[in-house]
């Protein structure tokens, strides 16, 4: 490779939908690309899950008023530290918050 010949740059990971670049060369001894590429995706899942639950557990600092006006509720957010992390806790959480507003929707009718 000469100095004059563009670099190959990487994609960001949040573009899952773009194809990944494959290398140059690949070396006997390498695992399979698909492989790595389910592990890193693995891992920011993991990471992003746990990284939620650790947002989310300082709300519990808060009263039941002041979490009413945000929007949660206390036994929701507990409900939802509880999840095992390979289970989104924020999907979870929004599904069971717009049970509970439905609800609260229909009682009032």
């Amino acid at each position: 490779m000469s100095q004059y010949e563009p670099l190959h740059r990487i994609e960001p990971v949040e573009r899952r939908d773009a194809p990944e670049p494959e290398p140059d060369f690949y070396m006997p001894a390498m695992p399979p690309l698909g492989l790595i590429r389910a592990i890193e995706r693995w891992w920011q899942t993991y990471r992003f899950r746990r990284q939620f639950r650790r947002r989310f557990l300082h709300l519990l600092a808060y009263d039941d008023h002041m979490l009413e006006d945000m929007g949660h509720c206390r036994d929701d957010i507990l409900w939802a530290s509880r999840l095992p992390l390979k289970e989104d806790a924020e999907q979870a959480l929004e599904q069971r918050r717009a049970i509970r507003k439905a609800a609260q929707q229909r009682r009032r009718r």
